[in-house]
């Protein structure tokens, strides 16, 4: 399965990125809210999930970045990663999407990831 993961701090995208990749994801990294948004123009459909830093700099933000995948995916997992916007997330957060607070283990990203996918497979099937 293929994941975005969107993350402007070098360390840290590597860091999940690896953790993602020995979970058994595919990983497209993007260092910048445009960057991401080319990937997703790309092709969003092929993604399973997004994980995105929510501040990303000049550009669009992790915000931005899961309500443009959810235009095009409504079921897209989104898991946002965050040091200190967490109080906006009932506001700014898309519905059924997870957060994780900064700092956290790397673990805490691919159980996220992995129960959503979980979930999204449990609820396509119960709808067929």
């Amino acid at each position: 399965m293929s994941v975005l993961l969107v993350e402007d701090e070098v360390l840290i995208l590597e860091i999940v990125q690896d953790a993602l990749e020995q979970a058994g994801f595919a990983v497209q990294a993007a260092p910048s809210g445009g960057a991401a948004l080319d990937l997703m123009s790309e092709g969003v459909a092929e993604l399973a999930g997004l994980v995105t830093d929510i501040r990303l700099g000049e550009g669009p933000n992790g915000w931005d970045l899961a309500r443009h995948a959810r235009r095009s995916r409504p079921d897209m997992p989104v898991i946002y990663m965050t040091a200190d916007s967490a109080a906006d997330w009932p506001v700014e957060g898309v519905p059924r999407s997870q957060l994780v607070q900064k700092p956290f283990a790397v673990s805490q990203i691919v159980t996220a990831l992995s129960a959503m996918l979980t979930q999204a497979e449990t609820d396509a099937i119960s709808q067929a």
